[in-house]
This record gives structure tokens, C-alpha cells and sequence, in this order.
């Protein structure tokens, strides 16, 4: 579990900055300090281990639950904000997500965010906190989608410096259509602060 973690950790560094492209597993393995054996044990190709670092870029982010769904839903999207600033592992499989694209399964890179969002949405609904013509699955995609791109522009404007305001900015845009007139007054889209430090 060592090695692989090892291997995991190398291999977030070398594609969040060189992207997954130019990323070689020579250097992952350099990197790593292991043999070329031990990472084919755990991984048999490049593409495996980008499907791994997907899988594991969300494993740190536990979304909130509180009594109100949506907010939690805000509060989570701040917290991956200020990690996509200085977190590896989220760093890579964001640069995945945009640069590679899985012929067998298209949506991998963006899947687990899309059932985190999903599954808090749903909850808002069932709370009464969505408008009722709101679909969570098709919400969730949507704002997962939205999200990608706001990250990628401040990404090429200021380095991530300014994407917990771009986050806001997007929930101020996007709640309107999302949320019941009862629920929105009560909403933050700055997130709370308890919620959204790293």
C-alpha cells in the first residue's frame, strides 16, 4: 500500500505540472523511488494510473451535511477551491479531465464530482430546498460542467488566486435557478468560513 501510494503521489506531481501528455512513467517512477516492476504491479499503463488519481482526487473531500443541502453543496465546492490551489492530487486529475478524454467511458474524469453534487441535490430537493422543475442529476452536470470551466479560466488568469471568488460568482449566477424563493434568503454563496478552510 506503500509503494502505491508512493506511486499515486509521484504520479500527481509530474502530471498537475506537466500535464498528462508529456508526463512519462519513467519519471513517475523516478519520482516515486521504486522499481519499474513494483509500479506495473499496481498499475499496467499510464491510463491506469490516471484512472487512479481520478478516483482518488475526491477521497479527501467529504461533503458537510448539515440542515440545509444546498449550502453544504456551496460550502463543499469553496473547500475543493482553496485545495485546487495547492493539492496535487487534484491538481492532476483536473489537468486529466481536461486533457484526456476515456473512449470507453467519457465522463470518468468527471463522474464522482457529478455524484457528490447529485446526491446533495437530491437531498436539497427532498428537503424542499430546489425549485420543483429542478432535475438534481441534469443540475448536478450542469454546475460540474460550469465549475470546470470557472477553475480553467482562473487557472489561465491568476493562477487559482482568485477562484473562491469566481466559485462565489457562479453560485450568485447559478442559485437563482436552482433554489426555492425560502431556501435562496437563507443561502450564502461565499460559503461559511467554518466550511471552507483547508
Amino acid at each position: 500500500m506503500r509503494t502505491r501510494r508512493a506511486v499515486l503521489e509521484a504520479a500527481a506531481h509530474v502530471i498537475g505540472t506537466r500535464g498528462y501528455e508529456a508526463a512519462t512513467m519513467a519519471e513517475i517512477i523516478q519520482r516515486a523511488g521504486v522499481t519499474k516492476g513494483a509500479v506495473y504491479f499496481h498499475f499496467r499503463s499510464k491510463d491506469a494510473l490516471a484512472r487512479a488519481v481520478i478516483r482518488e482526487q475526491t477521497d479527501p473531500f467529504v461533503p458537510p451535511v448539515s440542515d440545509s443541502r444546498l449550502q453544504d453543496a456551496i460550502d463543499f465546492t469553496h473547500q475543493v477551491a482553496l485545495a485546487l490551489r495547492s493539492d496535487p492530487m487534484i491538481q492532476a486529475g483536473t489537468r486529466i479531465a481536461v486533457e484526456t478524454t476515456f473512449s470507453d467511458e467519457p465522463l470518468v474524469p468527471y463522474q464522482a464530482w457529478i455524484d457528490i453534487m447529485a446526491t446533495m441535490f437530491t437531498e436539497a430537493r427532498d428537503n424542499g430546498e430546489l425549485l420543483p422543475a429542478v432535475a438534481p442529476d441534469r443540475a448536478a452536470e450542469f454546475f460540474v460542467a460550469s465549475y470546470m470551466g470557472v477553475q480553467l479560466f482562473s487557472r489561465a488568469a491568476t493562477n487559482r488566486a482568485d477562484l473562491p471568488e469566481r466559485v462565489t460568482t457562479l453560485w450568485k449566477h447559478t442559485l437563482p435557478g436552482l433554489a426555492s424563493p425560502g431556501a435562496l434568503s437563507h443561502l450564502d454563496p461565499h460559503g461559511r468560513p467554518a466550511h471552507v478552510t483547508v
